[in-house]
């Protein structure tokens, strides 16, 4: 079975862990163990975030005067290797030696006319308190809103259109390659009036990314892995109940926050009336359990009937 991995920005830093090295590669760490679990009899295919690499490195960047601070699309490409090779090290390590790893740049091409340009919605990097984010606006022109108590930079995040490298990804595949690829939702890039393709200062959204990458792969199966088991209804709420299948249409009306399940619905969903195929969304944790159709994280399928809860 062909399976593409989306991993939550949570499988590589967490809410209020210090952006170091060493706190990344611990929780890649963690997030592998389960990822090896998937491996046995399938070609996998792993996607990730970036947010918080990319926000580090900007301000890193920020410091060195010398020069004019790196686009995001630049940012995003180095995030894309280091964090590929975190995944690829620490995988290869509970792997057999000859098990070949690959992580492969990824550009996606975005509509330069795309309407989340005139209105940025993206968080990237850390979060700053009111002072802070007030004063960052006005030096950088930065847009920023509000993250909870605290506040965090805004940019564009354009939709999906295609992938550029799909193609080395299915040669890699087909060589028994576990790719890790399109980090971050890719590198977003538009064609300028030449036709001459550049980077972009946007986000896309990895999720959403993810779903076209396991299209554009004819993948049997998408897995949208975050920190909870499932997706909820009336999240945090007494009544709180988790979602256990779906019919992308009716599982699309529910209506989830936009900061958060909003696009890892919208991407299954997506995935599901595409292909007909399903896409879960669950916790890594249960890697097994999803692979495996048992009662595991919120399963969205055409083949469904309405919504089931458990």
């Amino acid at each position: 079975m062909r399976i593409v991995v989306a991993l939550g920005g949570n499988a590589l830093l967490r809410r209020g862990e210090p952006l170091t090295a060493e706190a990344q590669r611990a929780n890649v760490r963690k997030a592998c163990e389960q990822l090896a679990l998937a491996i046995p009899g399938n070609e996998l295919v792993i996607a990730h975030g970036n947010g918080p690499q990319v926000g580090l490195l900007a301000l890193q960047g920020a410091a060195y005067t010398e020069v004019s601070p790196y686009p995001l699309d630049v940012l995003g490409a180095q995030t894309e290797g280091m964090i590929g090779y975190m995944i690829e090290q620490e995988l290869g390590n509970l792997l057999p030696a000859e098990q070949p790893l690959a992580t492969l740049l990824t550009q996606v091409e975005v509509d330069a006319d795309d309407p989340a340009f005139r209105a940025p919605s993206k968080p990237i990097g850390p979060v700053y308190d009111s002072e802070e984010a007030e004063r960052l606006a006005r030096e950088k022109g930065w847009s920023i809103q509000p993250d909870g108590d605290k506040f965090r930079r805004v940019v564009p995040s354009p939709d999906p259109k295609r992938i550029f490298e799909i193609r080395p990804v299915k040669w890699l595949l087909e060589r028994g390659t576990i790719v890790i690829c399109a980090g971050g939702g890719g590198i977003p890039t538009v064609y300028a009036g030449d036709r001459r393709l550049q980077g972009v200062e946007a986000v896309i959204d990895k999720d959403l990314c993810s779903a076209l990458l396991a299209e554009q792969l004819d993948a049997d199966l998408l897995v949208i892995a975050t920190d909870v088991d499932a997706a909820y209804v009336d999240w945090h709420a007494p009544g709180q109940r988790a979602i256990a299948t779906a019919h992308p249409d009716h599982l699309s009306k529910l209506g989830f926050a936009a900061g958060s399940m909003g696009p890892k619905v919208e991407a299954a969903c997506r995935f599901a009336r595409h292909t007909g195929k399903p896409a879960v969304i669950g916790s890594l944790g249960e890697i097994r359990a999803i692979i495996s159709g048992s009662d595991a994280g919120t399963r969205v399928s055409t083949a469904i009937q309405g919504i089931a809860y458990r």
